[in-house]
């Protein structure tokens, strides 16, 4: 019989391993095993990062425009040294899972959980705390506004929420009362009296420029 193959066929390539392919293969696998070793090599050569604890470690907090320093463990939160560490207690501890408000401070401006942050990592930062605060003009008007409007009820909520309202203000300080229902939502009133503090702060921007219409 004639060995020959019927014209138009094509023969299929043979399975299995195949010398060509085997070196191929070990030249890849080997420049990637090879690469992960320089990678190791680099990340070992670089210095490690600094690590704090599980002792406590000294660090100095700018509270209220004054310096006080004091050791604490790194996990310590900035609400934790503010009450237990400096006797400073306007921020207030409710759900301590910086979801209500209560401990709202001031960190370089900006409205925060006190209870979110870190002692060791607000250093460097100017720390505003209702008692700092109450002695400025816009935070006494609405210390005053609360009370006015009957928007404080047992007043654990109150510190956390004029400080909320104060930084709210500085950044929009002519706001319809919509524009407080949202600007101030990061932070919770047990006694329901969501409208006097509403009514206290659009009360408040009407004395210094006029608030708008809601």
């Amino acid at each position: 019989m004639s060995s020959k193959k019927p014209t138009g066929v094509t023969e299929k390539p043979k399975k299995g391993f195949s010398r060509r392919g085997f070196l191929r293969g070990v030249g890849v696998s080997g420049g990637a095993i090879g690469a992960g070793v320089l990678e190791r090599e680099a990340e070992a050569a670089q210095p490690a990062a600094a690590v704090h604890g599980p002792g406590e470690v000294a660090i100095t907090l700018r509270i209220n425009g004054k310096a006080h320093s004091l050791s604490v463990e790194p996990r310590l939160t900035l609400l934790d040294a503010l009450r237990d560490r400096l006797n400073t207690t306007g921020a207030k501890r409710a759900c301590d899972r910086f979801g209500c408000g209560a401990c709202t401070v001031l960190m370089s401006g900006k409205a925060v959980y006190a209870c979110s942050v870190l002692a060791i990592d607000a250093q460097g930062k100017e720390i505003q705390t209702i008692e700092g605060l109450a002695a400025e003009p816009r935070t006494r008007a609405l210390i005053n506004a609360f009370v006015e409007h009957d928007g404080q009820q047992c007043g654990y909520c109150t510190p956390g929420f004029v400080v909320a309202a104060k930084a709210f203000l500085d950044r929009n300080p002519s706001p319809t009362e919509q524009q407080v229902r949202d600007g101030l939502g990061g932070n919770l009133c047990r006694c329901g009296s969501y409208m006097g503090i509403r009514k206290a702060v659009v009360g408040v921007s009407r004395q210094t420029g006029g608030a708008k219409n809601a």
